[in-house]
C-alpha cells in the first residue's frame, strides 16, 4: 500500500508548559520514535492538558495523551498502539522493529522504579541505600549492553567473544525495546543531575556507549523534551533531602 493510499496517521502527545512544544511524557516519546523509525508519513499534535481541549472530549474522552488516529480509528493504549503499528506498518515497505532477543525487552526494566524511589525520598538517612539501588540497576543494564548477543558469537570461530560493542539494546539498530527504555533513561539522567547532583558514572562505559549512540540518532534526540520541561514535571515529585545542602555528596 502506498503512502497516498494509507490511512492518515496523527499522533497526539502531551504539550509542554507553553501549550505547544513537546512535554515530558515517555509514552508519547516512545510512540513518536516508533512512527519515525517506521519511516511512515504522520502528523504530530501537542495537547495542552491544562486547557482540557475539546479534541480530547470529541476524540478520546477521559484519555490522556498519547493517543493515535489511524484513518477513522482512535487508539488510546500505548502498548496496543505499538502492537498495532508493528502489525500494520510491516515489511516489505516498513521495517520490523521488534527485538529479536527477548532479554532486550526487559533489560533496564527496574531502572525507572529504582530512580523513582531515589528521587521521591526526602530522608537523608535513606539516600545512600536508594542511590546504591539505582546504581545496581544501572550496572545490570551496563552488563547486558556489554554481553554479546547470540548473533555476535561465531560458533565456528576459535576466538571467544566475551564482550559486545553494539550501539543499541538488541544490536546495530534501534528497536521497540529502545523506544521504551531510552525516554525513561533520559529522564533519569536529567532529573538526577538537577535534583540530586548525581550523574550516571562514566565507569558504566557500555551504558554511556548506548546513550551516546542514541543521542546521535535524530529519532531519539529530536523527540526528547527540553530539560526544563523535565525539571518542571519533577519539581513537585523530587523531594528535597531535609538537610543542609552540604550533606549531599559532592559529585563531579
Amino acid at each position: 500500500m502506498s503512502d497516498e493510499n494509507r490511512p492518515r496517521i496523527e499522533l497526539f502527545v502531551k504539550a509542554g508548559n507553553d501549550g505547544q512544544s513537546i512535554g515530558n511524557c515517555p509514552f508519547s516519546q516512545r510512540l513518536f520514535m516508533v512512527l519515525w523509525l517506521k519511516g511512515v508519513t504522520f502528523d504530530v499534535t501537542t495537547v495542552d492538558m491544562k486547557r482540557k481541549p475539546d479534541i480530547l472530549k470529541d476524540l478520546a474522552p477521559g484519555a490522556q495523551p498519547p493517543f493515535l488516529i489511524y484513518g477513522s480509528d482512535v487508539k488510546t493504549d500505548t502498548n496496543k498502539i505499538e502492537e498495532f503499528l508493528e502489525e500494520n506498518l510491516c515489511p516489505p515497505k516498513y521495517p520490523r522493529l521488534a527485538a529479536r532477543n527477548p532479554e532486550s525487552n526487559t533489560a533496564g526494566m527496574d531502572v525507572f522504579s529504582k530512580f523513582s524511589a531515589y528521587i521521591k525520598n526526602s530522608n537523608p538517612g535513606l539516600n545512600d541505600n536508594l542511590e546504591k539501588g539505582l546504581l545496581k540497576a544501572l550496572k545490570k543494564l551496563d552488563d547486558y549492553l556489554g554481553s554479546p548477543l547470540p548473533d555476535e558469537i561465531d560458533e565456528n570461530s576459535a576466538d571467544d567473544v566475551t564482550s559486545s560493542s553494539r550501539p543499541f539494546l538488541d544490536g546495530q539498530e534501534l528497536t521497540l525495546a529502545d523506544c521504551n527504555l531510552l525516554p525513561k533513561l533520559h529522564i533519569v539522567k536529567v532529573v538526577c543531575l538537577k535534583y540530586r547532583n548525581f550523574s550516571i558514572p562514566r565507569t558504566l562505559a557500555n551504558l554511556w556507549r548506548y546513550l551516546d549512540a542514541a543521542y546521535a540518532r535524530e529519532e531519539f534526540s529530536s523527540t526528547c523534551p527540553v530539560d526544563s520541561e523535565i525539571h518542571s514535571a519533577y519539581a513537585s515529585v523530587a523531594k528535597a533531602l531535609k538537610c543542609p545542602q552540604s550533606c549531599l555528596p559532592d559529585r563531579h
